[in-house]
C-alpha cells in the first residue's frame, strides 16, 4: 500500500473576510483507500476537495503526490491523475458520444484515443445500452449527466477521483447507478483510491471503509470497517 496524496498542515483562507475555511491539515490517501467526508454545508468539505484537486491554490501547507511536491508545470498531469468531479457536471453541445470523445482532443491526452468497448463496458455498469451515445446532451436528465460526466472521467483511469456529493441532486435511482459506476471503476484496478464528500450518512456508510468528519475546517474522526 502506497501514499498517492499526502498534505502537510493545508489551510485555506479567505483573505478578504480573513476566516480560516481548512484548518492546518495532515492527511494521508493510500492505494486502496475508500474515504468519506461528512459534515454541514460549510464546514469546509468542499474546500478540502478543490484544494487536493489544486483548484484553488493552498494558502499554506504542502500537497505531495507520490511523496513528492507538484510543480506548476506538472499540474495538468496531477490532474490527469487526480480527478474533480462535482455536484453540477457540466457538458458541451452534441450528442453523449461527442462529449466523452472530447477529453481527447485536449493537447494533454493527444497521444490517447477514444475506447467505443472500454466505454460501452462503462455504460453497462450504469444500466445504459449503446444507443445511449447517441442521446443529445441538451435532452439528458440531471442523473444521465452526471452518469456522462462520470464516465468521461472514467475512461482515462484516474488514479484518485474526488467525488463533490456526485449524487446530491440526483434521485435514487440514478444515485445507484453512479455508485455502481464508482464501485466497478474501484474494482478494477488496486491501486485506485477516492474521497467521497456526501450528506447522505447511508451513503458514507455504504460507499466507503474509512469515515472522516470535517467541522469548522477541521478534519477529524477516522474509523475502520
Amino acid at each position: 500500500m502506497s501514499a498517492l496524496i499526502e498534505t502537510r498542515a493545508l489551510t485555506r483562507r479567505d483573505e478578504r473576510r480573513q476566516v480560516a475555511l481548512l484548518q492546518p491539515t495532515d492527511f494521508t490517501l493510500n492505494s486502496t483507500d475508500r474515504v468519506s467526508i461528512t459534515g454541514s454545508s460549510g464546514s469546509g468539505k468542499s474546500v478540502f476537495l478543490r484544494a487536493l484537486a489544486l483548484l484553488d491554490a493552498p494558502s499554506a501547507g504542502q500537497i505531495l503526490w507520490n511523496g513528492q511536491p507538484i510543480a506548476n508545470a506538472e499540474i495538468p498531469h496531477y490532474r490527469s491523475h487526480i480527478s474533480y468531479l462535482s455536484q453540477r457536471p457540466a457538458l458541451l453541445e452534441g450528442t453523449v458520444e461527442d462529449n466523452l470523445r472530447f477529453p481527447f482532443s485536449l493537447k494533454t491526452l493527444r497521444k490517447r484515443s477514444f475506447d467505443l468497448q472500454a466505454v460501452t463496458t462503462l455504460l453497462g455498469h450504469a444500466g445504459k445500452t449503446p444507443d445511449f451515445l447517441q442521446k443529445n446532451a441538451g435532452d439528458l436528465s440531471g442523473g444521465e449527466s452526471q452518469v456522462v460526466s462520470l464516465i468521461r472521467t472514467l475512461q482515462l483511469n484516474p488514479e484518485v477521483l474526488l467525488l463533490d456529493e456526485p449524487t446530491a441532486a440526483l434521485d435514487p435511482t440514478s444515485s445507484r447507478d453512479v455508485e455502481a459506476l464508482i464501485d466497478a471503476w474501484f474494482a478494477g484496478d488496486n491501486s485506485r483510491a477516492f474521497i467521497w464528500v456526501s450528506h447522505d450518512l447511508d451513503q458514507a456508510q455504504r460507499m466507503s471503509a474509512i469515515h472522516l468528519h470535517m467541522s469548522a475546517g477541521v478534519l477529524s474522526g477516522a474509523a475502520q470497517s
